[in-house]
């Protein structure tokens, strides 16, 4: 874990569950590994089973940040946990690095439920999955595919088509979103002809933040608070081609029926996203709580915000698998 901010941001304790790295070969048609995290409660026994959750990171994060502290703390409740990083970022393979394929970063989660069910101490009737930012917005999305994940649980959630077509606070028109279609086109153009395409997913730099929210993430992604060699804070400019027309979202009306635990904090600006998975979830078992006085980045890493989360999250999971 990277270091985070003395006694206000949080981190597991090493000493109450065990972890192993581990690789997962996708079938994902694009060949990638995931490198990947399993941590294992405290006590744990090979003999019996146990059950399981897929943790998934923010869009520009790895397992080492958001991921991996809800993976550890939720190893803590009695869980077989796995933090990876996706397909084309982290430590995971595939080529061009930092793509941000919406599609392909969904099916990850997926991948990983597929290896989780050949681990004999997993049962595979009990596997949730959970995510932070777009990693929630990318769990709805699997499991609106896949009935293999039993329970869904979301944090700070960002489905990442409406956050590019719409704005951070939901004020922009689809329509306006136009030009970052061409702008991801005339990336691949420019891709085939070598050029370097970042495009960033954070603010780069302080100064480039528009308010104090996403100064945090600024701070998140480049400074000690949790910066990490493997998060360089972008994407490839060509993934907007993917991204400006996906919905995390898109059927969930008719296929999300899991039991499903959104948590948003009451100040971020992403909420309104988090309302719209709510509202729109064929889920007759769901819940919403929100963190009072938190914003988006808080519910990464805050010690009071994510132990709040956690709070809520352990005994979801603990009750509907």
């Amino acid at each position: 874990m990277s270091p985070a901010h003395p006694v206000t941001h949080s981190n597991s304790d090493p000493r109450k569950i065990m972890s192993e790295n581990v690789s997962i070969k996708t079938l994902n048609g694009y060949g990638t590994t995931l490198a990947a995290v399993i941590h294992l409660p405290e006590g744990f026994d090979a003999s019996k089973t146990y059950p399981a959750i897929v943790v998934s990171h923010p869009g520009g994060g790895v397992k080492e940040q958001a991921a991996g502290l809800y993976a550890g703390k939720l190893a803590e409740q009695g869980f077989v946990t796995v933090a990876y990083d996706a397909s084309f970022q982290g430590a995971s393979t595939g080529e061009p690095r930092q793509l941000e394929n919406p599609h392909i970063r969904t099916e990850d989660v997926s991948a990983v439920v597929d290896y989780v069910t050949t681990l004999d101490y997993v049962d595979s009737d009990r596997i949730g999955a959970m995510g932070i930012c777009a990693g929630a917005g990318y769990t709805a999305n699997a499991a609106i595919n896949d009935p293999r994940i039993k329970a869904v649980g979301t944090v700070s959630l960002v489905n990442i088509g409406q956050m590019f077509r719409n704005g951070w606070t939901n004020d922009v028109a689809d329509a306006d979103a136009t030009p970052l279609l061409a702008m991801g086109a005339q990336a691949r153009t420019t891709d085939v002809q070598g050029k370097d395409n970042p495009f960033p997913l954070a603010p780069m730099r302080e100064a480039d933040a528009p308010n104090e929210e996403l100064r945090q993430a600024w701070e998140y992604y480049h400074t000690p608070r949790c910066e990490h060699p493997n998060a360089p804070g972008f994407m490839t400019t060509r993934s907007l081609s993917q991204i400006i027309t996906y919905d995390a979202f898109h059927k969930a009306e008719t296929f999300l029926t899991q039991p499903l635990l959104v948590v948003a904090g009451s100040e971020a600006g992403s909420k309104w996203m988090s309302d719209d998975l709510f509202a729109r979830a064929a889920s007759k078992d769901k819940s919403f709580h929100v963190v009072e006085g938190s914003n988006h980045m808080e519910l990464y890493d805050g010690e009071k915000e994510v132990t709040e989360a956690v709070s809520k999250l352990g005994p979801f999971f603990s009750d509907k698998l």
